[in-house]
């Protein structure tokens, strides 16, 4: 059987609603999925109550941390809403939305006619992210696609980004523990410059305290899939993997199968959920 480990609906960055994903995954056949929206657990009750019991729902939580002067993604599963993880995520969500104030404000100084008000139709049910102020860019003509809106204006060291309030990745690390829950880096290669790096890195991941790394990812082709995966299980580490799914602001990944070559084991999955620390 197959599982996605890491999507995102409409409360964070994805377009589609939590319900959306949860059915889209039964019918591809998923034996699981979890929902990871951007440093928050507000789509969570929704995915339960469409997953019912036909297929598992892992909630779960993506991070932006800070590690070496670097921004890391770590993936948190099996998140609680009562728990010292969650409160730290309130704080996280009022820095973002000063953040997008900000970015509103760059904007318009650099010609682009752009309102908060806009965003918030735009994102809907959901907090505001950078797919969004791209959609906007797209639809007034001053972008030709999302990723020349990124390219352009938004992405780090472009003249309209503004960086996030990120919390230390070892502090990120020992709430998810203290909280019932299970830290995994996503997507290394964002921290490196090239593969090579990977082995170098995986070994202070542990040091860290992170209990996985997700190597089976749409972008890496399937010899890398292959070597992080020793690599990393020779640290004692899971290697685990996920679409990224973000619906149409990523429409080449598609849910479950990244760019259509990924099958997440289950196996990553029951090998995660023996790590769950007692909160």
């Amino acid at each position: 059987m197959v599982v996605d480990l890491h999507t995102h609906s409409r409360y964070s960055d994805g377009s589609d609603t939590p319900a959306e994903i949860v059915t889209k995954a039964k019918a591809l056949g998923l034996s699981a999925v979890a929902l990871t929206d951007h440093d928050l657990l507000d789509g969570i009750g929704e995915a339960a109550e469409a997953a019912g019991s036909g297929i598992e729902l892992i909630p779960g939580a993506e991070l932006s941390v800070q590690w070496e002067n670097k921004g890391m993604h770590l993936l948190t599963y099996w998140v609680e809403h009562d728990s010292p993880l969650a409160d730290r995520l309130e704080e996280i969500q009022r820095g973002r939305i000063a953040r997008n104030h900000e970015m509103v404000e760059a904007l318009i100084d650099l010609g682009v006619d752009i309102t908060m008000e806009e965003l918030e139709v735009e994102a809907g049910i959901g907090v505001i992210g950078r797919p969004h102020f791209a959609a906007i860019l797209v639809r007034k003509g001053a972008s030709s696609s999302i990723k020349d809106a990124f390219d352009q204006y938004l992405a780090a060291g472009r003249p309209a980004y503004r960086p996030r309030v990120r919390v230390d990745a070892a502090e990120a690390m020992e709430l998810a523990r203290n909280s019932g829950a299970v830290p995994v880096v996503a997507h290394p290669h964002t921290l490196a410059d090239g593969a090579d790096e990977f082995g170098h890195l995986f070994p202070r991941f542990a040091e860290l305290g992170a209990m996985g790394v997700e190597c089976y990812y749409g972008e890496y082709p399937q010899d890398l899939r292959e070597r992080m995966t020793a690599a990393v299980e020779r640290l004692g580490l899971v290697a685990t993997g996920g679409s990224d799914y973000h619906g149409t602001y990523k429409p080449d990944i598609a849910l479950g199968s990244g760019k259509g070559d990924l099958a997440v084991p289950d196996s990553c999955l029951e090998r995660l959920a023996e790590r769950r620390p007692n909160p």
